[in-house]
């Protein structure tokens, strides 16, 4: 309590830094010398000190400022920049406003000595008041928090400070000691804080709570002050481990709350009553949690564990809610009405007329998803490579069978007479299967055939079919099923940069991530892997397109793997189309070669004979090798003559000079009505190469070669020839498919901007159209015209190739095969995301959560944001990776209280919406009024969770027999209808907490004296008693 302070002003020095200029009040003498021993250092007195040498005359100032008083004016201050001087004033408080307001700090750090405070300044955000309340604030009013002791309205608040809680304040102020470990321990220490407090607020005038907190932080013993206009509220606490048992009922809390006040009145004042009385709900047995672990060695039908591939699992394997608390409160009693003692108790929990419920969350439940995604997670922190897992060794092997691998690949980078249909490659991946089982053991391989076959089967379902003429009808089939592009969920893949979620990269990851959890974890999904990259070898050797990849070069907005493959396709393809258009030809001949060669020169022996011969010879020689495509000049010298010197003819009377026996090849079909200038002949539209495909990483390099090419002239001119292939490529298709044409007629087709026309009148008077090329194409040295001059007529099929399909696979082979786990991990990280936003948004569309709405939004976007990036940050992933998670544990919170309360076997549909609705609260809010209290249908439902539970508790053996609750607990009646025969088992186990607060209004300390509010809460645990009391006393004459 506040020790006895001298009242008397004393003229002393103001303390440096006290902006108002007060002098605090000094206490007594005795207050003073602990607050040297304790917290301060004190004056040493001149008898102590060293006789000096001489004799010096020395004044000793007593009124210099203590460290004390400098503390003291430390509060004021504070207290002054906070704007908390003077009459406080607010709204009465609305019912729940302490749950559903927003509450605010401001913090301050003062320091008495060289101990440092913390001062926290606590408060709700309300409304200003209007002007016509304050001026209907009576002289001598009680302040604002005097008044809110006395307010019921917001009693047992679910979330919020424990000062509000017990006091049910709306606004003060807390000092304590800065540093977690400190503590205010001794009674001296706290009696100069309280004097300190007492002081500054008599000081300033201001009427706002300020509390001290005492000994150590977790025990959350505060005491405190709160000052008015002849008017004074102290709070003190009581916190013990054991509880007397005088104090373990209502009878006895109001033995000791009367004695505190004192009333001297007879008879004593009525005491007002709020008490709330809390059971736990802990046993669930009766409920077998619908989510159960999955048989990881079921295989059915394309299932492992019970689980499809290419679909994530959601749901916690455990109950993620582990306690129900119940709540029963008597929000108003009179003293009188309720009796409870130590004998007897009329507070039954089925009476009471408010309850309210709350759960408590299971710690880091364990969620399928959300272990799929960490352990996926792990796999891109992994540094060993495919060989190093699986085994060096696993694909060598001394003797004769290396040496036939090695001439297997020999063949396929070397031209020979055999057929490709004819190498071996199956054989070699069934070698290497061979070695690996040779060197691994049969049973120690990662993955069992059985499921390797059926992941391999989902992941190509072409495979499927044997039929060798279906293949094309598959792939259209297959791409036919896709979703509809226009979806917001599809198109989530290009804000991910992840995969099509029909594409087979997307498969693969989920596929992926399914073996890492489940089949052998890294050593698995290298097995996979393995496997992935031979079959991709074998569909490039043997011409079959992969399935589950769009049409066209590589998307970039998809991942970077999705492009590789996508690339792969793409070559794929032209080398497919090669070798059909090779067969083609050679089904054109005749049997005989050789005479069907002599009739094509028989043919155009004055023309071009060796120009023929030359392009059988392509034909024939058609391999592999880099030299699929060929330049045409060594065997046809006039053929060049021909390109040179067309090249040359820029000018229209040039052109007319092109022989006119030079066959024209490659067209395509005529240009609409548009002919060629000078021969006047129809402008054919050749056919061309198409431009090479190009992934990201691709156009990178090319774009850091060209950047490393300077800005010379030189160099720019470098720069401009490397871009300009594809524009030589179509300049020489063009040439052979126009012989006789010239730069205008190319520049009409190509950049038909490029090409001005003009009406003029000719010498005989006529109008005529006459065109010439743009401005930028008559530059000096212009690439276009260096290139036209360059361009020799040689058609697409026989060029060379601007995009070599057989470099390009192999290089991108080569880049699938060294990929170690955590590359492809990180590789496709973001399709496990894409699919995991997928799989939430899909079961929360069932739940119907708001809140889960809310929060997927936030997760999209996070997302978009991180993933863009090649080399997103670790920690953003977890954050991602965590958000997740705590959507999955609400949709499982959801459905395990839908399933508890029987929200789907609910035949009425009012009731059902009412239990639903009540669900959706519980899991979004931190406690929930049960409608109608304990005959409610959610009421009933509970009293049954607890009925059932009792009666387990006391009868184990018996637990076969419990029925789970029916259809009759959703049923409204009398309460004693709704109660089972139990025996005599209570309803109820014994109160978990038990929460009383007692009011009063009564004069203290003399009969005479204001009726003030006195207050006390009372909360009792199993291992925990506390009482916070607020008395107030009249200080007028006192």
């Amino acid at each position: 309590m506040v020790p006895s302070c001298d009242t008397t002003r004393v003229p002393v020095l103001r303390p440096h830094g006290d902006p108002a200029g007060r002098v605090p009040r000094l206490p007594s003498r005795a207050v003073l010398d602990r607050a040297g021993e304790s917290l301060g250092p004190t004056h040493t007195p001149t008898s102590h000190l060293p006789e000096p040498e001489s004799e010096v005359f020395e004044i000793t100032d007593f009124t210099t400022a203590s460290e004390w008083e400098r503390f003291i004016s430390k509060i004021e201050e504070v207290l002054n920049d906070w704007k908390l001087i003077g009459i406080s004033s607010g709204k009465p408080l609305e019912k729940g406003v302490y749950t559903t307001g927003t509450w605010e700090e401001k913090s301050d750090e003062i320091s008495f000595a060289d101990f440092k405070f913390s001062i926290t300044h606590h408060y709700l955000v309300q409304e200003p008041s209007d002007k016509d309340g304050k001026e209907e604030l009576v002289e001598d009013a009680l302040p604002l928090p005097m008044q809110d002791l006395l307010c019921m309205n917001n009693d047992f608040p679910p979330r919020a400070h424990c000062l509000v809680r017990w006091y049910g304040l709306r606004e003060f102020v807390v000092i304590a000691p800065a540093a977690n470990n400190d503590a205010v321990l001794s009674e001296s220490k706290c009696n100069l804080l309280l004097s300190s407090v007492s002081i500054s607020l008599g000081n300033t005038g201001c009427q706002v709570p300020v509390f001290v907190q005492i000994h150590h932080k977790w025990r959350r013993m505060y005491v405190g002050e709160c000052q008015g206009p002849g008017v004074r509220t102290d709070f003190e606490m009581v916190h013990l481990r054991k509880v007397p048992n005088q104090y373990t009922h209502l009878s006895g809390l109001l033995d000791v709350f009367k004695s505190k006040i004192g009333c001297p009145l007879t008879p004593l004042p009525p005491v007002s009553m709020a008490i709330r009385l809390t059971y736990v709900l802990q046993d669930w047995q009766q409920y077998f949690w619908p989510q159960q672990p999955p048989d990881i060695d079921a295989l059915v039908g394309g299932e492992v564990g019970g689980l499809e591939f290419g679909k994530l699992p959601l749901g916690a394997c455990e109950d993620p809610i582990s306690e129900l608390h119940l709540a029963t409160t008597w929000p108003h009693l009179t003293e009188g009405i309720i009796v409870e003692n130590d004998v007897y108790s009329d507070l039954d929990p089925i009476q009471a007329p408010q309850w309210s419920v709350r759960v408590r969350k299971a710690d880091n439940p364990q969620c399928l998803l959300g272990d799929f995604l960490t352990e996926f997670f792990k796999l891109c922190r992994r540094k060993e490579s495919t060989d190093e897992i699986l085994g060096r060794s696993a694909f060598e092997e001394e003797g004769k069978e290396v040496a036939d691998i090695t001439h297997a690949l020999s063949k396929l980078t070397e031209p020979a007479p055999v057929p490709i249909h004819k190498l071996s490659v199956t054989n070699m991946v069934h070698s290497a299967k061979k070695k690996i089982r040779k060197h691994r053991g049969v049973d120690e391989s990662p993955l069992n055939n059985e499921v390797l076959n059926t992941i391999l089967l989902f992941l190509f379902p072409d495979a499927a079919d044997k039929l060798a003429d279906g293949f094309e009808s598959r792939i259209n089939t297959s791409a036919g099923n896709s979703p509809p592009s226009e979806s917001e969920d599809y198109n989530l893949f290009s804000q991910f940069k992840s995969a099509p979620s029909d594409s087979l990269t997307y498969k693969l990851a989920l596929c992926l991530c399914m073996i890492n959890f489940y089949h052998g974890g890294v050593k698995g999904v290298a097995h996979l892997w393995q496997e992935f990259v031979l079959e991709m070898r074998y569909r490039w050797e043997n011409n079959y397109l992969i399935p589950g990849l769009a049409n066209g070069p590589p998307d970039l907005r998809c991942c970077l793997l999705h492009q590789k493959l996508q690339m792969l396709n793409c070559c794929i393809e032209r080398k497919k189309a090669r070798d059909e258009g090779k067969r083609g030809s050679m089904s054109d001949r005749s049997p005989g070669g050789t005479s069907g060669d002599a009739g094509k020169g028989a043919d155009h022996s004055g023309d071009n004979p060796d120009k023929e011969k030359e392009v059988g010879k392509s034909w024939e020689s058609w391999s592999d090798s880099e030299e699929e495509f060929f330049e045409c000049l060594s065997d046809t010298e006039d053929l060049k003559g021909n390109g040179q010197e067309n090249g040359k003819k820029v000018g229209a009377k040039e052109g007319n000079k092109e022989p006119v026996n030079v066959k024209p090849e490659g067209r395509l079909h005529p240009h609409g009505k548009l002919t060629l200038l000078h021969p006047g002949e129809p402008l054919y539209i050749p056919i061309t190469q198409e431009p090479a495909p190009m992934t990201e990483d691709l156009l990178e390099e090319q774009s850091e070669v060209l950047a490393k090419l300077g800005t010379s002239a030189e160099g720019a001119h470098l720069r401009a020839r490397m871009q300009s292939a594809c524009l030589l490529s179509d300049m020489e298709s063009f040439k052979a498919a126009n012989p006789g044409c010239c730069l205008e007629d190319f520049v009409r087709w190509y950049s038909p901007r490029d090409y001005i026309e003009e009406e003029v009148v000719d010498e005989k008077g006529n109008i005529v159209i006459k065109g010439e090329l743009s401005a930028r194409m008559k530059i000096p040295s212009n690439m276009w015209v260096e290139a036209w001059e360059t361009a020799k007529p040689v058609p697409a099929r026989r060029q060379k190739r601007l995009f070599d399909d057989t470099r390009e696979a192999e290089k991108v082979l080569h880049y699938l095969a060294v990929q170690k786990p955590a590359d492809l991990a990180r590789h496709l990280l973001p399709c496990i995301i894409h699919a995991a936003v997928l799989k939430v948004k899909e079961e929360e569309a069932l739940e119907d959560i708001s809140s889960v709405k809310k929060i997927i939004k936030q997760i999209i976007s996070h997302s978009s944001k991180v993933l863009r990036f090649p080399s997103p940050e670790d920690k953003k992933l977890e954050e991602i990776i965590a958000q997740i998670m705590s959507v999955e544990a609400v949709i499982a919170r959801a459905r395990s209280l839908k399933a508890k309360f029987g929200v789907e076997k609910c035949e009425n549909e009012e009731e059902k919406e009412d239990l639903q609705r009540f669900v959706n609260c519980l899991l979004e809010q931190p406690e929930v009024s049960v409608v109608g209290a304990g005959r409610g249908p959610a009421g009933c439902i509970i009293h049954k969770l607890f009925v059932n539970a009792q009666r387990l508790t006391e009868s184990s053996d018996e637990l076969s027999a419990v029925p789970p609750p029916d259809e009759d607990l959703r049923r409204s009646g009398p309460a004693e209808e709704r109660r089972p025969n139990t025996g005599g088992v209570a309803d109820f186990p014994p109160p978990t907490g038990r929460e009383v607060i007692l009011r009063a209004t009564v004069p203290r300390p003399a009969p005479y004296s204001k009726p003030l509010p006195q207050r006390m809460y009372s909360v009792l645990t199993k291992e925990d008693f506390r009482l916070a009391g607020a008395f107030s006393a009249d200080t007028t004459f006192f």
